[in-house]
This record gives C-alpha cells, structure tokens and sequence, in this order.
C-alpha cells in the first residue's frame, strides 16, 4: 500500500465572509507566541484585515507561523502589515507571567494587543483560548492558526515581533543563547541554566527553573 500524506489546507476566509457579509467589518485576529517558553515575554498579535476576499491572494502564502521558516515569516509579516488595516503586538513580561501565571498574562497581552491597534474592533477571532476580559463578540477556534487567514496573520506578527525582541536582549545576556533558541527549553538552553543560573528574563515558576531553585534549596 502507497502511503500518501493528507495535504495541509491554508488558512482561508470562510468565518471572516460570514462576519463581512453580516455587516460585521473591523473583524481581528488574535495569537500569541512564546506561551510555553522558559523566558522573556509571551507576545500576542492582534490584525485586522481589509474587509475584501482578494486580501486571500494577496497573503497567499501566509501560514500558522509554526509552519513557516522563519525568513518565510519576517517575508509575509512585511506583507501583513502592508495589506492589514492594523495590526499591533501586545506584551506581558516574564515578572508577570510568573505573579498572575500564563493564561491570564496571555490575556493580558492581547488587551494590550487590542489597545495598541488604530481600528476599532467589532469581533474577535482568537485562537484557541478566550478573552474573558473583552465584551467583544468573539469566536475562540481550535487550531485557528492552521483555518483562519486573520489568525494566521496575527500569529506570524506574533512570532516575528517576540523573536525580534528576544533578539535584542540578546545582547545583553549573550551567555544564555537566547538569539538562537528565543527562550524556549531547548537543549542548549537548559544546559546554560544549570550552567549559570536564571538570569532576570527568566520564569521562575515554570518547572525547570522552579525545579532547580527546590534543588539548591
């Protein structure tokens, strides 16, 4: 028997259509990046896009961001930002995510998100989790990134934005490698840790760093 992978489908357009044609138009996509890293900040990507299903041509080749290589996303996040009628990243650093915990700094960062954009939103379209803090009409997806072209858009302005962040600070903490793995708990991260301790852009509460503050306790 031949085995034939199943083809990914793109994002498209089908629950922003439905929302345009029901006179629904500053329609924002939301995503965050960074959630499961051991430090610096989660990011949340807000965009909206132009009510018109030509914006589908013209981000053809816009993705969830995991599925991109990262120069494929700093490509479609300039196109993004070109084509979007707004598009804004919100921030909650690692000192929060560890007093309030992850979910509501990830909330957090998407109201900053939304504050920070020069639309006015009417619905949001979120991926995955709820923003409880919002009165906005919203509609949260599983795997969004992967359906939704306004999410998917969101998610690549997410990733591109931490990344660029985690790339500055780099800079000031180089022993740690973070312009390469970005925070996340990649091998050479974690050896780095015990190598050196947590530096200020670290989580404390989450497991490897919380496991080794138990440890020299």
């Amino acid at each position: 028997m031949i085995s034939r992978a199943i083809p990914v489908l793109p994002p498209d357009l089908t629950v922003e259509l439905d929302l345009w044609r029901n006179g629904i138009h500053w329609v924002v996509g939301i995503d965050e990046a960074g959630r499961g890293a051991l430090a610096g900040p989660v990011a949340v990507g807000a965009v909206c896009l132009p009510p018109d299903p030509q914006i589908a041509d013209q981000l053809c080749g816009v993705r969830d961001s995991k599925q991109l290589e990262p120069a494929e996303r700093l490509e479609w996040a300039e196109q993004i930002k070109v084509h979007a009628l707004g598009w804004a990243v919100g921030f909650a650093s690692n000192d929060e995510i560890d007093r309030i915990g992850i979910a509501p700094a990830t909330r957090l960062a998407a109201q900053r998100a939304l504050s920070a954009l020069a639309c006015t939103p009417e619905y949001l379209l979120i991926d995955y989790f709820r923003l409880t803090e919002s009165d906005l009409p919203q509609l949260s997806l599983v795997k969004g990134d992967q359906r939704c072209l306004t999410i998917a858009a969101a998610s690549i302005i997410a990733k591109t934005e931490r990344d660029r962040w985690m790339l500055q600070i780099d800079a000031l903490y180089p022993e740690y490698g973070f312009a390469i793995h970005k925070g996340y708990a990649t091998a050479l991260h974690l050896e780095r840790i015990l190598r050196r301790g947590a530096c200020p852009l670290h989580r404390r509460t989450f497991a490897p760093l919380r496991n080794l503050a138990s440890q020299k306790a």
